[in-house]
């Protein structure tokens, strides 16, 4: 697992544990198109997979969706993996475990490593999750094509989460769960990686887009050891009328997973 300086963190490539489940295989044979294809279980979530198309930068990106098998959904989850994670993350963190108790549909994508958002290089993988996977999500998840979602995310995908739900807006989005999200105050402290330069900072920066998440639900988990508790603290004073979580632990799946159970709770009551 990659060291982190508090004066200058970054995002983090993919976790022990990650490359531990990473192998294993996936509950239901991957297969090209957007039907995907269904789990044949009796019991659990009814699980499903498949690409979404070419043309957001990604070659036939892997999406992965858990559906309540006992009851219509309240609502749908997105799950925004971290840098270097994929589609799996979410299920590997216990995401999928919470589907039934939660009564949350959710669903997953494999997004790169760009900070969900449009690039230089001619990727967006935030157009991806507007325009691709949130209408083939709503319906697979039986809701209407209208439904608010809960955007939800870590590291990278937190600050996804935000980002996109500054551009959806309110009547589009119902919640969004940051956990550890990767949050700069400057772009002099950004890595390369996560903008094209100052104009593209203070285009995504959060801290620019108080105005676009005021009147959304938003609850912030962050680990009192994270090189980002920082950010995330100032993003709390901040945000006003968000639920902040500030508590013992670090930036990785121990701090991400204890979270589960707790915010696919919260999203349900929002949803």
């Amino acid at each position: 697992m990659r060291d982190y300086a508090p004066a200058m963190p970054t995002d983090r490539g993919p976790s022990r544990r990650a490359v531990l489940l990473g192998g294993a295989a996936l509950a239901t044979a991957l297969t090209p198109g957007l039907a995907g294809c269904s789990s044949s279980g009796t019991s659990g979530p009814v699980l499903s997979d498949g690409v979404l198309p070419d043309g957001f930068g990604l070659e036939a990106p892997r999406w992965r969706m858990a559906v309540p098998r006992a009851a219509r959904p309240r609502g749908l989850v997105v799950a925004l993996h971290g840098f270097g994670g994929s589609a799996d993350d979410a299920f590997n963190l216990g995401f999928g475990d919470a589907v039934e108790t939660s009564r949350m549909a959710l669903v997953s994508v494999d997004g790169g490593n760009s900070y969900w958002h449009a690039r230089s290089d001619g990727s967006d993988t935030g157009a991806m999750v507007r325009d691709a996977l949130l209408p083939l999500a709503l319906e697979a998840a039986g809701l209407p094509a209208s439904a608010r979602v809960t955007l939800l995310g870590w590291s990278m995908g937190g600050f996804g989460a935000l980002l996109l739900a500054s551009d959806l807006g309110r009547s589009r989005v119902c919640g969004v769960v940051a956990a550890s999200a990767a949050l700069w105050l400057k772009g002099r402290q950004t890595p390369a990686r996560a903008y094209d330069g100052r104009a593209d900072f203070d285009r995504h920066s959060i801290f620019n887009r108080l105005s676009q998440l005021s009147g959304i639900p938003v609850r912030l988990d962050c680990g009192t050891s994270d090189p980002f508790i920082a950010a995330n603290r100032t993003l709390a004073g901040r945000l006003p009328g968000v639920e902040a979580h500030f508590t013992p632990g670090g930036h990785d799946d121990d701090f991400w997973g204890g979270n589960v159970a707790a915010e696919m709770a919260w999203a349900a009551a929002r949803s």
